[in-house]
């Protein structure tokens, strides 16, 4: 079997950038559309900000959930230029999954508070198939999955501050398949599959100033995903079967968020996210010395992507009744894609995003939680004049279902 892959990383641009990004990576992050970084006072604020943990109830508490992600058909109305199959309406396939993914955090060790976590989460990844015309060609298959395993240390500094640090360690995964004709090139093809293992950091701070307001910083460091690999490639009448490797970054993230309790135990946050996805400016793939330069001139060349830093502004609502906790949330999120180098990999778009859910606490130590969230992208137009791919059209209904249940258990 081919072992790794080189465009799992378009894939990574494409669906961790505004397109497919998963911020959301527990049952409450579902339900208040990613605004829990302030007040969190569940297992997953292993993930979301781990020194909150030094403010939870000292027990061990875990959390287990199970989201479901429903990808709608993308379409594009429009023409390519190096296209040989016409201008009909193009639509990719839908796409469904289902992603697990668990929280931990332990009581409170030794004198000074320490406490531990650890999350295993998909911060990132899924698909987009193309199965006609110009976009089979670029795109017939983009597979990326993405698992992160994330422990985390968090450490008291006074009663109301503290920090936290952690360890990244992400594997990725994925398929890239291309086929079809071109006007300039003629039939083409490449079939790639593969992994890689990458390491990165994340730190955390939590500010409780006063009983009702919670401030918090976050920062997820940049990781250089260094996928490497085999690879079929086919152009200009030749073929190419053998060693391929990429770099792409999975960018850095930076949050800051604050969090407001009413009397009415009503929980108000909003957050401010940023991706520093201005680290991608190119796409350049090698391959062994007996490449053939036909087929490297292709498949080999640099492709610039210059995409830029994005920003995200999260609200979450939370209401806590007797056993009951209802949430809701909102998210305006922008597309890095330039329109200069968008393709049918990535047709990013910026989003509108709403979020509801609940959980409710069946005795002291079991709750379960279920949420939703739906995900609405502009549909965005490309002029051919400025799009280095010769797109010139638009795209349309690129939306996206989350439906997430979980379960907390506290021992």
């Amino acid at each position: 079997m081919k072992k790794i892959l080189m465009m799992s990383l378009v894939a990574s641009s494409m669906l961790m950038a505004g397109g497919y990004k998963i911020p959301e990576t527990s049952t409450n992050s579902v339900a208040l559309s990613g605004a829990n970084v302030a007040h969190t006072s569940s297992a997953d604020a292993a993930y979301d900000n781990p020194a909150n943990m030094i403010f939870m109830e000292d027990a061990n508490q875990l959390e287990l959930d199970l989201m479901y992600i429903g990808l709608s058909a993308t379409k594009f109305n429009g023409t390519v230029s190096t296209s040989t199959t016409g201008n009909d309406p193009l639509t990719s396939e839908e796409q469904t999954f289902i992603i697990p993914s668990v929280h931990y955090v332990s009581p409170k060790l030794g004198e000074n508070g320490v406490r531990l976590g650890l999350s295993i989460v998909v911060p990132g990844g899924l698909t987009r198939e193309w199965k006609s015309g110009a976009a089979k060609t670029v795109s017939e298959e983009f597979t990326l999955r993405i698992i992160e395993v994330n422990p985390t240390v968090a450490y008291e500094i006074t009663d109301d501050l503290a920090m936290a640090f952690g360890f990244r360690m992400v594997h990725t995964s994925g398929v890239v398949k291309s086929d079809g004709v071109r006007s300039d090139i003629g039939a083409l093809s490449r079939d790639m599959t593969g992994d890689s293992l990458d390491y990165g950091y994340n730190l955390a701070l939590a500010y409780h100033p006063i009983d009702d307001l919670e401030l918090a910083v976050t920062y997820r460091s940049k990781i250089a995903l260094t996928v490497q690999g085999s690879a079929d490639l086919v152009a200009l009448g030749q073929s190419y079967s053998g060693d391929a490797s990429v770099t792409v970054p999975l960018p850095a993230t930076f949050s800051a968020a604050a969090a407001y309790t009413f009397s009415t135990k009503t929980t108000v946050e909003f957050v401010y996210d940023i991706t520093y996805w201005s680290s991608y400016e190119s796409l350049d793939f090698e391959y062994d010395s007996s490449i053939n330069a036909s087929v490297n001139a292709v498949w080999g060349a640099s492709v610039a992507k210059n995409w830029k830093d994005t920003n995200a502004f999260r609200i979450g609502i939370t209401q806590e009744l007797d056993d009951l906790k209802l949430m809701a949330g909102a998210v305006i999120d922008e597309t890095p894609t330039p329109e200069s180098t968008l393709n049918f990999e990535s047709p990013g778009s910026d989003s509108l995003s709403f979020s509801l859910g609940g959980r409710y606490k069946i005795n002291d130590s079991i709750d379960v939680g279920l949420s939703a969230l739906y995900s609405m992208k502009e549909d965005r137009t490309i002029s051919g004049a400025v799009n280095t791919n010769g797109i010139d059209g638009t795209f349309s209904n690129t939306n996206a279902l989350l439906i997430s249940a979980g379960l907390g258990y506290k021992f």
